[in-house]
């Protein structure tokens, strides 16, 4: 553990020299939680019915079981509610993406990984503390900014829009898929970062991650599907076994030797 904890320190003392860590980490959550905070209190006039005739669709089918119980000025803003909380799953992957990316390559190119591989420290430990100083950093950030989203919502709505926002389907996609898909963003970083040579082609290779989750938001504001319990839950089983795939097949492909005679 003590190997591991010298890692995650080291990291955090270079990675966070970075600008553009510095900007993720700190600016876009910021970004991403107030952003649709302004765009909630800005469309609070809009009704169920005009959101739906920008899809030619009644508001029954575009709006599904979702609406059910609820007014037409409240399905409104449980719709945009819930479009805004599935942005809370990109923070949790464009954060770790770019500090593991950098991590690797970045060391390479200030001639620091060198030393590092040169010590009798193993790949296992060695891409653990890396992975840990990724992921948390982002999980941590990604909880507080959904916490003062929260927050604000709660003052925002009334009692009946709060509950859909803090129901358990969000609270799991925050808190289990977020994690899940920050280990497998910092999983595939490490992997493509260790096989090439420039930190920005890294950052960009990795970044294809987050595909999936723009297609999955782009999917719930045009109505073709809307996310329930059940998908949530699948998900997160799904994302569990692949990250203990993606963990060891990243250990297996990371060959100290070949790194370094590689780069010279």
């Amino acid at each position: 553990m003590d190997k591991i904890k010298t890692i995650i320190d080291k990291e955090w003392a270079e990675v966070f020299k970075n600008k553009l860590v510095l900007f993720s980490v700190a600016f876009l959550p910021i970004i991403l939680t107030a952003l649709p905070l302004i765009t909630v209190y800005s469309m609070r006039g809009i009704s169920a019915e005009e959101m739906a005739m920008e899809v030619s669709e009644t508001p029954d089918e575009f709006f599904g079981e979702m609406c059910t119980g609820l007014s037409e000025a409240d399905c409104t803003q449980v719709y945009m509610l819930n479009l805004f909380t599935l942005m809370f799953m990109i923070l949790p992957v464009m954060i770790p993406v770019t500090i593991a990316a950098y991590s690797i390559v970045g060391e390479k190119t200030t001639r620091s990984l060198e030393p590092l591989l040169a010590t009798p420290i193993t790949t296992t430990e060695l891409l653990l503390g890396k992975g840990i100083a990724a992921v948390s950093p982002a999980v941590v950030v990604t909880w507080i900014s959904f916490g003062i989203y929260v927050i604000a919502v709660r003052w925002m709505t009334n009692p009946t829009v709060f509950a859909q926002v803090v129901a358990p389907m969000w609270l799991l996609a925050v808190f289990v898929v977020g994690p899940l898909l920050a280990v497998l963003a910092v999983c595939a970083a490490m992997m493509i970062s260790s096989r090439v040579t420039d930190p920005r082609t890294a950052e960009q290779l990795a970044g294809a991650v987050m595909m999936p989750i723009i297609l999955l938001l782009l999917g719930q504001s045009f109505g073709i599907f809307l996310l329930s319990s059940e998908l949530v839950l699948v998900a997160s089983v799904v994302l569990l076994i692949l990250d203990a795939v993606l963990i060891y097949i990243t250990v297996q492909m990371f060959a100290r030797e070949t790194i370094l005679t590689r780069w010279k």
